[in-house]
């Protein structure tokens, strides 16, 4: 009789083969939804304590721009040897920018700082998507995003009340000093998945392509150079502006999905669907403390508290997502996600315009949340299905490009709005234009649903096209997760 053989037990994110890369790659989530939200709720203060209004939209948008080059790399790099050596080196990039945003007696020297730190955080994002792809069956995608989402709920509670308490009490550098101590526990964490990573490399390295980062660098000071232009507010800067974002299109064509710029359906309205998104969360994300405190002259502390429960509302929508993703079409999710985001800023330029108490802004942000938290995990699991084992790097990047590109434009755009309508009738007129822009781009987030829904199949026709290859691999549909990968958590 032949012995009975104990059946292995399923992989779950938590459960024991897969829980330390889960648990560690959660833990770089948090860490960069903590500086993000801390930063995002004492930045008037910083501003105003640096005198640096004229380059408060510089300081969200130049990390988003810069970011585009560390995503570059990072995608060729994690191609060819895997993803842990771009994952350490994107974490020493960002830790070094923050302790130079800390020590900043400037507005530039603290925008300079922000720029070495986007560098490192967007290449930190790639490095943790491709080991998702690597290490992950297709089945446990939507579950380990929904963790990813889950990360942003502590941070959401304590980060914008904690970045304002310590603002109040120690200074605003310890907001930025504060964070680098959360790198240690995350790479005490990771090691046991770095060392088993580091003898996972890919069989068949891709090849560099210098043009490709190239072009990054060339989009990166494009985005820059519309930035700086429209914030001078002159006739000469505004046709300077206009230039330049010419610039930035010609330059992202090589960095996206060929398609991409004309949302061709699948893939690259995928792409592009995530660019646009993020442009109208993040354009009107930023402003909401400057709201509260420069209008209604609450503390940092309270107006943090709209990011928080927005980060909440995120976590929450994300874990249901999690739960309901494969019986839910990617159209109904995201079309319910970009609706809610599309309401949300709509209503938060109405709360503007009739200068409506705090709370009402406070509760209207929820709803943009939980549109983030839907939409979200189900665009980056769609990319991944979109993607084969040659060009995960190439299309998780290209997302991460495209987020980083819309929050900049949108970043662009609102500082050149606020600016024009400061001074104005009334207080409230320069952000109830802010939100007035960002709700134009939600618009078009709706509007791009349909094409970025059409079947997984029709992008996985879509050719991926990189700068300098002379032709890029196909998508293929659902990618298979090869069974020797996971043993690499095992």
């Amino acid at each position: 009789m032949t012995p009975s053989v104990a059946a292995e037990p399923p992989l779950t994110v938590l459960g024991p083969r897969l829980r330390w890369i889960s648990i560690g790659m959660c833990a770089l989530v948090f860490l960069a939804a903590f500086e993000s939200l801390a930063v995002t709720t004492v930045m008037p203060g910083i501003s105003a304590a640096l005198d640096g209004a004229s380059l408060y939209a510089l300081a969200f948008s130049g990390p988003l721009a810069v970011g585009i080059i560390g995503m570059v790399v990072a995608g060729q790099w994690s191609d060819r040897t895997g993803p842990r050596s771009p994952l350490l080196a994107s974490l020493a990039l960002f830790v070094v920018g923050l302790a130079i945003a800390g020590l900043a007696g400037s507005m530039e020297i603290l925008v300079a700082g922000r720029l070495l730190h986007g560098l490192g955080g967007g290449a930190i994002t790639v490095a943790l998507y491709v080991m998702v792809a690597r290490i992950y069956p297709a089945d446990l995608h939507p579950r380990i995003f929904a963790g990813f989402a889950a990360a942003w709920v502590v941070p959401s509670l304590v980060g914008p009340f904690l970045g304002g308490l310590v603002a109040e009490h120690l200074g605003w550098t310890w907001v930025f000093h504060g964070v680098i101590l959360l790198v240690v526990p995350a790479v005490l964490m990771l090691r046991p998945a770095l060392r088993r990573l580091a003898a996972d490399t890919p069989s068949a390295r891709a090849p560099w392509r210098p043009a490709t980062v190239g072009w990054a660098v060339l989009a990166a000071a494009g985005v820059l150079a519309v930035d700086i232009a429209s914030a001078t507010g002159t006739t000469g800067g505004r046709v300077g502006a206009a230039a330049a974002f010419i610039v930035v299109l010609l330059a992202l064509r090589p960095l996206l999905p060929t398609g991409a710029l004309r949302a061709r359906r699948g893939l690259p309205a995928v792409i592009t669907l995530r660019g646009v998104l993020s442009g109208a969360f993040l354009g009107a994300e930023v402003y909401l403390p400057y709201l509260l405190t420069d209008v209604h002259h609450v503390s940092p502390v309270l107006a943090g508290f709209a990011l928080t429960f927005g980060g909440l509302a995120w976590a929450l929508a994300s874990q249901i997502h999690g739960r309901v993703a494969a019986r839910v079409s990617d159209r109904g999710v995201l079309r319910l996600g970009t609706s809610l985001v599309l309401f949300a800023i709509a209503a938060s330029m109405l709360t503007s315009l009739l200068a409506a108490p705090p709370l009402a802004t406070v509760i209207v942000w929820t709803f943009a949340g939980a549109g983030m938290g839907l939409a979200y995990p189900r665009i980056s699991t769609m990319v991944l299905a979109m993607s084969t084992d040659t060009d995960r790097g190439f299309n998780s990047s290209a997302a991460t490009i495209a987020d980083s590109i819309g929050g900049a434009v949108a970043l662009a755009g609102t500082g050149v709005v606020f600016g024009t309508l400061t001074g104005g009738p009334t207080a409230n007129a320069p952000f109830t234009g802010v939100f007035a822009l960002a709700t134009l781009f939600a618009v078009g987030a709706a509007l791009l649903v349909r094409r970025a829904a059409a079947s997984r199949r029709a992008g996985s026709e879509t050719r991926a096209a990189p700068a300098a290859g002379p032709e890029a691999p196909t998508a293929g549909p659902e990618a298979p997760t090869d069974p020797d990968e996971v043993t690499v958590a095992a």
